[in-house]
């Protein structure tokens, strides 16, 4: 080894099996499987919703988790590098992978922020979300008992003490996006210790994410084991957990309903983004992936289902309390978690101590998302510039870097108007569009381009066992197929975001959301028409340079035996022609 190159610190591996398994399960696991699926399978069939919801399962979400898992582990990359070793004209995926990332981020530690000041304030003598006469409250303000109803439904001129407290005192909301108002201090002192928190677990790599999952990816289910039995032992929670598993067939003719099950599935798998395939890149060549991958998607699914299991019983004792159908108090995303569920904990015998158990589960849930996805940026920014980041403490100071760029960026997403600006990146910049876009050309690059045969045999070599026929056919035809039917879907189907069923955003504002939607979807032809720009030769050897993978990838156990055999495999024959084509560069980069 030269001298320059003498510092450079080594990739690294995880400790143990069971930080990879952690890591993984920290990531696909968190606040969507508590306050999105459970509501998604109410308002879309109960029990029904379980068949589109496991179609997409099967054909789109364990065949893509799989896949990511598998590259990052054949190529010990991150999820932009790794598409320069397989398929270098699909390398803008990776690249539109990690800004929705980013997006994701800003997004993500916001709700962290508000959690963090929820659960400090559970410590108060009195739970001030559960009672009227605060500075905060108007008139029109109801605090929680029988015989009443949320207004979110507007069925009453009334307004819970819990959504004026989320409204006024935690959002201090503002007339529209267009009004920006003050900074919210406490909320802005939440968002500062979440980044301080983010940035420690992190700071050295797996070596301390590793160890941090073991806790972050394991105490929330002892906290959602606590809030179910709790939530099961109360009255009324029958009548919440019929609401939200009976079936009705009938929503299985609407579209929507199939939109909403890809949608979910895509957001709780987190393929599309790259995630997997850094965290994959950590393993050893030999890791059985394979098997990981099936009981990771199996827990992801399964902790959807029971923590319905959970809200429900909840819901349906605050309906039972107030004297109304559990319709009426159920809510998704923030209003499941800074609404509904603090007004029913209001509702029960100890409330500060189930309002601690739900906050500080929410904080959990989402904490180890928020680091990992973090991990995953780093990570794949790393291996661009490996001389550089690489080297004893740069990664600690780009990584303080990046935490003080993202803080800085979304201090006004902690303003009068914030609520606003916050839903506008999550609706546009997060979309569920921009993964199913992501996963069309993902899917394509790797079962026609790079060869889905290919995947297989280097999947078998990994982990001993071949892949499914199930697999080949979802990476060549389905998962691309229904993707792009999807995506269209999600394209007509298109509803101006609108905030709280009121207040309808300016034009301005939806031209700013789909620039940033469009700033994630462009990037992947953008990236491989640069590319093919950039070469010289004819179009046809441009295009055959950027198809072909690197050479210097590791070869399985059936291409070195043909190798060593007189008649040489037509693929084996194209590995050397590329060797010999990179020798001798007959296409070189202007």
């Amino acid at each position: 080894m030269d001298a320059a190159n003498r510092n450079i610190e080594a990739r690294g591996h995880w400790g143990s099996k069971t930080e990879f398994l952690l890591a993984v399960a920290g990531n696909v696991v968190g606040l969507g499987n508590v306050w999105r699926f459970p509501y998604l399978c109410y308002t879309n069939g109960g029990g029904a919703f379980l068949i589109p919801y496991l179609v997409f399962v099967v054909t789109c979400g364990v065949p893509l988790f799989l896949m990511e898992a598998a590259m990052g582990q054949y190529t010990q990359e991150g999820g932009i590098t790794c598409w320069q070793r397989l398929c270098p004209i699909a390398e803008g995926i990776g690249y539109a992978g990690q800004l929705i990332l980013l997006y994701s981020c800003m997004c993500y530690i916001i709700i962290l922020a508000w959690a963090l000041f929820y659960l400090a304030l559970s410590f108060s003598f009195h739970l001030p979300w559960a009672t009227c006469g605060n500075t905060w409250n108007t008139d029109d303000c109801n605090f929680a008992g029988r015989k009443f109803a949320l207004n979110l439904t507007g069925q009453t001129n009334s307004t819970a003490a819990a959504t004026e407290f989320w409204e006024h005192r935690v959002l201090t909301l503002s007339g529209g996006i267009e009004e920006v108002g003050k900074v919210n201090w406490e909320i802005l002192l939440c968002l500062i210790a979440m980044w301080i928190i983010c940035y420690f677990c992190i700071w050295k790599g797996i070596r301390s994410t590793g160890k941090v999952v073991y806790f972050t990816a394991t105490f929330p289910y002892v906290m959602l084991l606590v809030l179910l039995i709790r939530g099961l032992t109360l009255p009324g929670a029958l009548q919440g957990i019929m609401f939200y598993i009976y079936p009705d067939p009938q929503h299985l003719l609407d579209p929507q309903v199939w939109m909403e099950a890809g949608t979910q599935v895509f957001f709780s798998y987190s393929v599309g983004v790259g995630s997997i395939t850094t965290l994959g890149s950590y393993n050893p060549y030999t890791n059985n992936c394979y098997r990981d991958s099936f009981w990771l998607c199996l827990l992801n699914s399964c902790t959807s289902l029971v923590a319905g299991f959970a809200v429900f019983s909840v819901l349906g004792f605050m309906a039972h309390e107030q004297g109304a159908a559990v319709e009426d108090v159920a809510e998704s995303g923030p209003g499941l978690a800074f609404i509904a569920y603090p007004q029913a904990v209001a509702m029960m015998p100890l409330p500060h101590l189930w309002a601690v158990c739900f906050f500080f589960m929410i904080i959990l849930l989402g904490l180890d998302t928020q680091f990992v996805c973090m991990e995953v940026i780093i990570t794949s920014v790393t291996d661009i510039f490996p001389t550089v980041l690489r080297r004893p403490g740069r990664r600690e100071v780009f990584l303080l870097l990046f935490c003080l760029i993202c803080f800085f960026s979304q201090i006004i997403m902690v303003t009068e108007g914030g609520m606003y600006v916050f839903q506008l990146l999550d609706y546009y910049a997060c979309n569920g569009a921009c993964l199913l876009f992501l996963s069309v050309f993902q899917s394509l690059a790797v079962g026609w381009i790079f060869g889905a045969e290919r995947m297989c045999d280097i999947i078998e070599d990994m982990s001993g066992s071949y892949p499914n026929f199930i697999f080949r056919l979802c990476w060549k035809y389905l998962t691309p197929l229904i993707s792009v039917v999807s995506f269209i879907f999600s394209l007509v189907e298109y509803q101006p975001l609108t905030f709280n069923r009121w207040y309808r955003y300016p034009g301005w504002a939806h031209i700013l959301g789909w620039l940033l939607a469009l700033s994630s979807i462009l990037l992947v032809p953008g990236w491989a028409l640069g590319h093919l720009w950039a070469l010289r030769g004819s179009l046809k050897q441009r295009w055959l340079y950027l198809c072909r993978p690197d050479s210097n990838l590791p070869l399985t156990q059936k291409q070195r035996a043909e190798i060593q055999e007189p008649a040489l495999s037509a693929e084996t024959e194209e590995l050397l022609i590329i060797r010999d084509i990179r020798e001798k560069q007959k296409i070189v980069q202007i």
